[in-house]
């Protein structure tokens, strides 16, 4: 190994290219070359082939649009049941404490908490694309609904006499402000179903991409904020009005202070006991998560221990603790959203279904890269359209994917969306059995676990200092995305973000156009494949082009269109590899019982001592059959043998990446184009890059993207370089193979 490897370095140092050519402008190079005549497709044709329609066709539509039909009958019972069973009911257990604490930030009874907890979680499962991801309420969704609700329906509207002191009268006003705040929120869920419909079969999901990573941790890191100031008043037992729209946050901060002295001490004295008891119980679950089975349901510990001492003590009667109050037991009767709502709220659905995708897919294409599997963005948006839509007729507010939920239903052994399916059952049995028994519940228990739970967006205050060594423009959408949701609000500051990054991208790229390169005979010149009829490819070796940079905006993009033009998909290849690897292995087991059964009724009746002696050997699995022991018999196909003849494989064996038109690569440019390399490495295929310029080798290395697996070995000062360098490797293990 060591010698073909001095012998493999010793040709790429001594290998050479002498090329004569003449010196070739623009001009006289088209000249000596001919166009391809093309015959385009009409639009009539074009139309045409996407309206045919076909059985298979059929049947991929209706996978696409219900995935429980492609993987339910696949299910593994035995293999995934149990983790289901415990990660349903893990993630049950948070989804009560959340749902009725994230109701209060959507300024909308508790119970109604529980509906959003069940119907859209129920409804995903038949939709969804993730296995991972838990449905349900949010707190930056829920704060945004809250705002709105505020807003359309402030505490003056409702008319109270300033000097009523009637008890019935002040229900009557609570009530009435409630029932219209639910409306609000209701039919926000509804419109913004319907634009994530919309979009879904529109096959916009690609709208997430313009929701960059910066812009997003800016965004949630703002919301936190809101959220946390907006449970102040809760914890501290005072009673305050709520703002909303620019400068809310400023109000809601001078509303709290100027009330500051009217603390109810007993309140704060329970939702700081029930902070510390949170901050203990998760600081364990994470020291311990491997010695643990499953992580200490701290927050319904908690829940159930507020309620009970709530309860025994008489907080809202002796100390005026506010208590969660009434939960009505059942499940209501569908009603038809307030359809006349829409034209004042438009621009919030508009807002909410956006934040509410961008968050969902974002976790779950984390989750699908960790497990191996793909989800597809246009059907989150349909799900998610789906279960905000159906969910609005059943009383529940806008909801999309938690973070805390989904780490624990992955971190509890969750394979499928079985698992959010248990959890809405447990939801259910609350709503229609015992929900009652939380109406003593204090409200500061259930600021206490918003708060706590706000401590992991709070730390995305890290990502300044982070950005600020890697790219000072994402840090920049970064800090415009913070303050303008801090101070303008969190619709509006989503807005100016947007439109600031869409700035940005305008400011850095253009529309890519991807292409395969090949030599111009006896040149070193390389252009479009599809362009020229002299231009011709090397054997075995693809050169792709995208003449645009790579960040964020066209990451996926430029992935897609480098498997589609060099016809190789890493993950589909690997997978057909370990598909072909498991049929293999079945059918050698299958092939050694079929042979042990043979050898054994060879010996099956013995005539003498002797044939029973042989049969006793035959029998051990420690003793050799014919000089061979048993287990030889899996040999039957040596590994090369199985590699050419069974496994999959691609008929190329180096990729080069042309980046001469790369002006600059970002964060997330930077771990695609590493992760490009690995996975094509992982199928036999050598990726190079080619042209690369110092300014974007300087930017990879602030990145850290060279390390032991990624070596600056695979940048090249040309494409010609490159590509003698690959014929020299694939020469060199020819050589190495036939020598074997």
């Amino acid at each position: 190994m060591e010698h073909t490897q001095e012998q493999e370095a010793c040709l790429e140092q001594t290998q050479r290219y002498c090329v004569q050519r003449p010196i070739y402008n623009q001009e006289l190079l088209q000249g000596q070359l001919h166009r391809r005549q093309r015959t385009p497709q009409t639009l009539g044709q074009k139309i045409a082939h996407s309206c045919r329609c076909s059985s298979k066709k059929a049947k991929s539509h209706l996978y696409s649009f219900l995935p429980i039909l492609k993987w339910l009958p696949r299910y593994p019972v035995k293999e995934y049941l149990l983790g289901d069973i415990i990660s349903g009911i893990s993630t049950g257990i948070m989804q009560l404490p959340q749902g009725l604490a994230y109701a209060l930030l959507a300024a909308v009874p508790p119970v109604f908490g529980l509906y959003s907890s069940f119907y859209p979680v129920f409804l995903y499962t038949f939709f969804g694309t993730s296995r991972h991801i838990s449905i349900g309420t949010f707190a930056v969704v829920s704060m945004m609904i809250g705002g709105v609700a505020v807003r359309e329906v402030p505490d003056e509207i409702i008319s109270l006499e300033s000097n009523s002191t009637n008890i019935t009268d002040v229900l009557e006003y609570y009530s009435a402000r409630d029932t219209k705040r639910v409306q609000v929120a209701v039919a926000l869920a509804f419109l913004s179903g319907l634009i994530q419909l919309c979009l879904g079969f529109l096959r916009f999901g690609f709208v997430a991409i313009y929701l960059t990573e910066p812009l997003v941790r800016g965004f949630t890191t703002a919301a936190a904020v809101h959220v946390f100031v907006s449970q102040l008043k809760y914890l501290l037992g005072i009673q305050t009005s709520r703002y909303s729209g620019p400068l809310s946050l400023v109000y809601t901060l001078a509303s709290v202070f100027s009330k500051i002295t009217t603390t109810n001490i007993a309140a704060l004295i329970v939702g700081l006991t029930c902070i510390i008891l949170l901050l203990i119980g998760k600081t364990i679950n994470r020291r311990f998560k491997k010695k643990l089975p499953v992580p200490i349901p701290m927050e319904i510990i908690v829940v159930i221990i507020g309620t009970a001492v709530s309860a025994g003590m008489n907080l809202n009667e002796s100390y005026k603790v506010n208590v969660v109050g009434n939960i009505p037991q059942g499940l209501r009767a569908p009603a038809v959203p307030e359809i006349q709502l829409i034209p004042a709220i438009l621009g919030d659905a508009v807002a909410i279904a956006i934040v509410g995708f961008s968050m969902a897919v974002s976790m779950a294409k984390i989750f699908a890269l960790k497990h191996g599997y793909t989800i597809d963005g246009n059907q989150e948006l349909i799900a998610l359209g789906i279960c905000n839509s159906v969910g609005s007729f059943f009383q529940t507010f806008p909801i999309t994917c938690s973070m805390s939920r989904s780490l624990v239903q992955e971190s509890t052994g969750g394979k499928t969306q079985i698992a959010g399916a248990l959890s809405a059952v447990m939801v259910l049995l609350v709503i229609v059995a015992i929900g009652y028994l939380f109406e003593p519940l204090p409200q500061t228990v259930l600021a206490g676990i918003v708060m706590v739970n706000l401590k992991g967006m709070l730390k995305q205050f890290r990502d300044i200092m982070r950005f600020w060594r890697t790219s000072k423009i994402e840090l920049a959408i970064w800090v415009v995305a913070f303050v303008a949701s801090l101070f303008l609000g969190l619709d509006y500051g989503l807005l100016t973000a947007v439109t600031f990054a869409m700035i940005t991208v305008i400011y850095r790229t253009q529309s890519p156009e991807y292409r395969i390169l090949g030599q111009i005979p006896n040149t070193d010149i390389y252009c479009d494949v599809e362009e020229y009829e002299e231009v011709k490819e090397y054997p075995g070796i693809k050169i792709f082009q995208a003449n645009t940079s790579l960040y964020f905006a066209n990451s996926e993009s430029y992935t897609s269109a480098l498997k589609k033009k060099t016809g190789v998909d890493p993950s589909a290849l690997l997978a057909a590899r370990r598909k072909a690897q498991k049929r293999h292995a079945r059918e050698i087991k299958a092939a050694n019982e079929h042979r042990k059964k043979a050898v054994l009724k060879l010996v099956s009746s013995p005539t003498n001592d002797v044939e029973a002696s042989v049969k006793h050997e035959i029998a051990s699995d420690d003793l050799p059959v014919n000089g061979k022991f048993a287990d030889s018999s899996v040999q039957d196909m040596s590994p090369d043998e199985h590699e050419h003849f069974v496994e999959p494989k691609t008929n190329i064996h180096s990729l080069i990446l042309d980046f001469t038109p790369v002006n600059f690569v970002d964060s997330v440019g930077a771990k695609t184009l590493k992760s490009i390399i690995k996975k094509y490495n992982e199928v036999g295929v050598c990726v190079c890059i080619a042209s690369c310029s110092d300014p974007v080798t300087n930017e990879l290395t602030r990145l850290n993207f060279f390390d032991e697996s990624v070596t600056r070995e695979l940048l090249f000062h040309s494409i010609h370089d490159a590509v003698l360098a690959c014929q020299v490797k694939d020469g060199s293990a020819a050589q190495a193979d036939s020598n074997l």
